[in-house]
Order: C-alpha cells, then sequence, then structure tokens
C-alpha cells in the first residue's frame, strides 16, 4: 500500500509530467482510464518504479491542487467500474483508488502496481507512456522489446550489461588504488569490483569504464558567451581512460583554472577582500554526483560546458529508481550506479554520506537542478544570487502548491519567517511571473505560473 497522501505531495514537486504518472482535473472515460491503467503500469517497469499514479485533481499544467469531483464507485453500463477495470486488464494486477483530503481539495489517487513477469495489457491492448502521452505498445517494437527486456532481466545496469570489447586492461586503476594505499588482490579484483557480468561472465561496461583505454571521451567545452550559439572557444578533453582520473582531472581543472579570483571592493575598510568566481565544494560535489548518477549505458559522459556567467554540468538519465525527489534534495543516498559509487566510497572520492546533494543545495538553491526528460542539469552561475531568499521561495512555493489558500500567517508560522519577510518574497515571486494571485487578498487564492 502506498503512503497517499506522502505520493500525492511528492508527484506535485515533480519539476514535470513523468513517464509513470499521470494528473486530471475531472477528466472521466471508463475505457481510457483502463488504457492508462496498461500504459502507467508498464512505464513504470521501465523505470524501476514500483508503481505508476493516476491522480485526481492537480493541474496537469502547474501541479497544483484543485480539487476533483469524480466518483470511482459508479457503475459502468451496470457493473462496478473497479469491476469494469479488473474484468479487462490481464494479467491482474491489484490496482487501487483512494481519496485524500490536501487543505480543503479532495484528491483521488489511483494507484496501480508496475507489470512484472509480462507486460500489462487493457481490453487485449497494451499501452505505454512516451513523455505525456499514451500510445499503444504495438506501434513502438522497439520500445515493446525493450519492456520485455526489463521484465525477463531486469533493468540494464553498468554491472549486468556487457562491456563491446574484452580487451580490456587495469594498470591505470592499479595504480590509482596504489597512490591511495589500498591494496588489490590482482587475483580477485574482478570480482571484487564487480567488474563481470555475472550471467555471461564477460567484462561488464563498468570494468569499461575503468579500464586503461575505454573510448570514453570527458571534455570541458568552453562558449565565448551566455549561449551556445555564440560560438564555441575550446574544449579541454580528460577521458579516453580510466574515468577515476578523468573526474579527477576535471575537478582539479576547474578548481586551479576555472575558478579564478575576484578581487572585491565592496565594504571595503582596510584591505581587499579576495573571493572567488564559484564555491568549489558545490562544484566538486556536482561534478562527483554527475558521474555517479549518469546513465553510462550508453557510453556518453556527463557534460560540462563552461559560459561566460556560470558552468553546467549535465548528467544523462534520471533520479534512481528508488529515489524521490525530496529524498534527493535532503541527501538520501540512492545512487544510479551502486557498484561505480561503492568504489568511489572506497577510495575516499566521496563518503556515501549524501552531502553532495544538500552541499549544492546551500549555496546555490534548489533551483539550480534542471529535470529534462533523460537528464539532470546543475548550474552553477559565477555571479551567486542570494541562495537564502531563494531557497525560502521554494518553500512557499512547495506550501501553495499544496494549499492555494494559504495565508501570509500560515506560511509565516509553517516556515518561521516574518510576515513581512513573506510578503516581501512573494511580491518578488508576483514580480518574476512565477506567481499571480486570483481574486481578492481575503477570499481569493495563489496560481502558480511554472511547474
Amino acid at each position: 500500500m502506498v503512503n497517499v497522501k506522502e505520493s500525492i505531495i511528492e508527484a506535485i514537486k515533480m519539476p514535470h509530467e513523468v513517464e509513470w504518472i499521470e494528473f486530471k482535473s475531472n477528466y472521466w472515460n471508463p475505457k481510457e482510464i483502463g488504457e492508462y491503467i496498461s500504459a502507467l503500469s508498464n512505464s513504470a517497469a521501465i523505470h524501476g518504479k514500483s508503481y505508476g499514479l493516476l491522480i485526481w485533481g492537480v493541474d496537469n499544467e502547474n501541479h497544483q491542487i484543485v480539487g476533483t469531483t469524480i466518483d470511482f464507485q459508479q457503475d459502468v453500463n451496470n457493473e462496478p467500474f473497479q469491476h469494469y477495470l479488473a474484468r479487462q486488464l490481464n494479467p491482474s494486477i491489484n490496482f487501487a483508488f483512494y481519496e485524500e483530503y490536501i487543505g480543503t481539495k479532495r484528491v483521488v489517487l489511483l494507484s496501480i502496481p508496475s507489470a512484472k513477469s509480462v507486460p500489462t495489457e487493457f481490453n487485449k491492448e497494451r499501452f505505454i507512456r512516451i513523455g505525456s502521452s499514451k500510445e499503444n505498445l504495438r506501434k513502438y517494437p522497439q520500445r515493446e522489446a525493450n519492456l520485455w527486456n526489463i521484465l525477463s532481466n531486469g533493468l540494464p545496469s553498468i554491472t549486468n550489461v556487457d562491456s563491446e570489447r574484452q580487451d580490456l586492461t587495469f594498470e591505470k586503476l592499479f595504480l590509482y588504488y596504489a597512490a591511495k594505499n589500498i591494496k588489490i588482490d590482482l587475483n580477485t579484483f574482478k570480482k571484487n569490483l564487480n567488474l563481470i557480468n555475472e550471467k555471461t561472465g564477460n567484462y561488464n561496461l563498468l570494468a569499461l569504464l575503468l579500464a586503461d583505454d575505454n573510448a570514453i571521451s570527458c571534455r570541458i567545452s568552453m562558449f565565448n558567451g551566455e549561449k551556445k550559439y555564440q560560438g564555441l572557444k575550446s574544449v579541454k578533453e580528460f577521458g579516453n581512460t580510466c574515468i577515476l582520473y578523468a573526474l579527477d582531472g576535471i575537478a582539479n581543472y576547474g578548481k586551479d583554472v576555472l575558478n579564478s579570483v575576484i578581487s572585491s571592493e565592496e565594504n571595503r575598510t582596510l584591505e581587499r577582500i579576495d573571493t572567488y568566481l564559484f564555491d568549489n565544494d558545490a562544484f566538486r560535489e556536482a561534478i562527483i554526483n554527475s558521474f555517479v548518477h549518469n546513465n553510462w549505458q550508453r557510453l556518453n559522459s556527463p557534460q560540462i560546458s563552461v559560459f561566460s556567467d556560470r558552468i553546467e554540468i549535465l548528467s544523462h538519465g534520471i533520479l534512481g529508481p528508488d529515489q524521490t525527489l525530496e529524498g534527493f534534495y535532503n541527501g538520501e543516498s540512492k545512487p544510479v550506479n551502486p557498484a561505480l559509487a561503492h568504489i568511489f566510497m572506497q577510495l575516499g572520492i566521496s563518503d556515501r554520506s549524501g552531502k553532495g546533494v544538500p552541499t549544492i543545495v546551500e549555496k546555490y538553491g534548489r533551483d539550480c537542478f534542471t529535470f529534462g526528460d533523460d537528464s539532470i542539469t546543475i548550474t552553477i552561475p559565477f555571479k551567486i544570487a542570494n541562495k537564502i531568499a531563494r531557497n525560502k521561495k521554494d518553500r512557499i512555493i512547495d506550501e501553495m502548491r499544496i494549499d492555494s489558500n494559504v495565508t501570509a500567517q500560515d506560511l509565516s508560522k509553517k516556515l518561521n519567517i516574518s510576515i513581512p519577510m513573506i510578503n516581501k518574497l512573494i511580491r518578488e515571486l508576483k514580480a518574476s511571473n512565477k506567481l499571480e494571485r486570483i481574486g481578492s487578498n481575503k477570499t481569493g487564492s495563489w496560481k502558480i505560473l511554472y511547474k
């Protein structure tokens, strides 16, 4: 059983609609709801989620709770609706409807277990989500084959997918361990470091990543202005070798070359104050996280782009199967590549304490993270914004998503921020077109203008 209220709140905080969650207001079409169950069940399996969710009472555009009046206990052609759904689902799955009041708004959640051994079908057809669209699975044979493979063999990972190359050597890996004063047994290291696919006995992708020559490019691209179209200035290559050296090279280049000293005359008394272009701890944690959480199955490394006003660090893929957005921000350590994360911890590169994301958020706020359909980008600005105000604004928006009628007094109590400061931050959110007041100050409500 899912925790209904927590599941709803977690879902509406997602930066965009994901393939295992669908939002509706009062939409009701029994046949299409059955098709959504098939699509969300199959998509949950593809993304390693235990459940797909269909949620009524949430605006699809801005994820704001608006409430719903749907009646999931009604009949369809003199047949109870839930029996109508169960009769046409194959195999049978234990879906369940729940209703919850969040503030004064009624929300209905349909919890849909992910497909297990075979795809879930409705009325003898199989469906899937592609982006925010529900599609018939038979129209997409490659996606259907991928779903069958996942149901048969589990989610692909760097430990259960074979490397295309098997002529791998690891002299640089041995030297790296030796430099850390860690002994490595040459007879058992392949097994101990999970470099072998247990099903095939071949070197896996993790072995390729750690090999002396892996032909995987890891580079920093530097651009002339604030946009890529303004021209590429230079490229610094660190890859094509054991990624431990690539990671060190990128982190050190950022610290020693990119992070130049800026002299500040502000509030000067006796002497000039030297400060740096960006926070190096946050930069290092961002690089480490991008390597640990990158989807290496495509053999694409994280992309580091340096602009005139910022650094962007993009890792491929999305959050891990068991990770929630709130858990991610709070530093719950659930790496996408646990075997690689274990090696990083063993070598002292990271400590698995979960401090990485909180360190970045403390310096630059939550909105330095951008979640794409298949990527996560961390933006480190050179001109550091007011991180404290930005964090407070994030929290205000979160509370308004949950209750659009929340008052400044309510926010002050919940967030332990003075009412004048709450009002100031709300004015700034309105001025930046992120928030709108609908109706009067006394009886109106808040409308969030972005996801």
